[in-house]
């Protein structure tokens, strides 16, 4: 059994505090458009927008990241308490949201500049995972989105929030989410060679929801929501609408 005891401060000089999470977020999104400009893009054009493109899915990710947690998990809570809304530094991001949030800015992004909205999609798609998996080490430090009870060997105590031993969640959707779906999405891309935009999005979008859908199964349910329909969490709910999203997106693409 594991002790989870993290301080969720990576950097504290006088009052200035710098979380892990922040950090994942920077080196997520760092090491993606670094991997996408060394290895991904080959055209000239793309390689000059994408720079651009990269202040607008910062916008995205946390317009979209807040505003789904604050409308999926707890539109209760915030709407008796709207300033809270900004304070983004006390937690509370949706990925599905900031999911939403990224396509609608990269949508706006193309359009202004006449580009197929699922060329860049697919170059964001191949490289998320990164930010993923970063982003749930963050949260396993964080002591936040934790596991069921368990008494397997691997069990994990989070000193926060009890004494019960619970599964890692973070560190399977890590695994899953981040490392293992990077690894798919990137050897269907060299393998298959798909070279229709789009076909990537929706691999992405199939592969992440069912992982997803099955590792909520370890996680402990959001505390304000509990189970909903099915015994289901509101996490597994969100899974399977974006799972059929992804499953249009490959029916549409290959009909064209």
């Amino acid at each position: 059994m594991f002790i989870n005891n993290f301080d969720p401060v990576a950097i504290e000089i006088f009052s200035f505090e710098i979380r892990w999470y922040s950090l994942a977020y920077i080196f997520g999104i760092l090491l993606g458009w670094v991997y996408c400009k060394k290895k991904l893009i080959s055209d000239k054009k793309i390689l000059v927008l994408f720079d651009d493109l990269l202040a607008y899915l910062i916008i995205g990710i946390i317009v979209g990241g807040r505003m789904g947690y604050v409308i999926f998990y707890n539109p209760e809570y915030y709407l008796k308490n709207l300033p809270e809304i900004l304070m983004i530094w006390n937690g509370g991001m949706s990925f599905h949201g900031g999911l939403v949030g990224v396509f609608l800015a990269t949508v706006v992004f193309s359009r202004k500049h006449g580009i197929d909205p699922y060329i860049f999609l697919d170059l964001i798609s191949l490289v998320a995972p990164i930010g993923i998996f970063f982003g749930r080490i963050a949260n396993f430090i964080n002591s936040e989105l934790y596991g069921r009870e368990t008494d397997l060997f691997w069990s994990v105590k989070f000193q926060a929030i009890d004494n019960i031993p619970r599964h890692p969640s973070q560190i399977y959707e890590a695994i899953f989410e981040g490392i293992i779906l990077f690894l798919l999405l990137n050897f269907f891309r060299k393998k298959f060679a798909l070279k229709k935009p789009g076909l990537v999005s929706s691999f992405f979008l199939i592969f992440y929801s069912i992982f997803r859908f099955i590792l909520e199964f370890y996680r402990a349910p959001d505390p304000q929501i509990g189970y909903l329909l099915f015994h289901l969490t509101f996490g597994q709910i969100l899974s399977v609408v974006f799972l059929f999203f992804g499953i249009a997106i490959f029916v549409k693409k290959n009909e064209n």
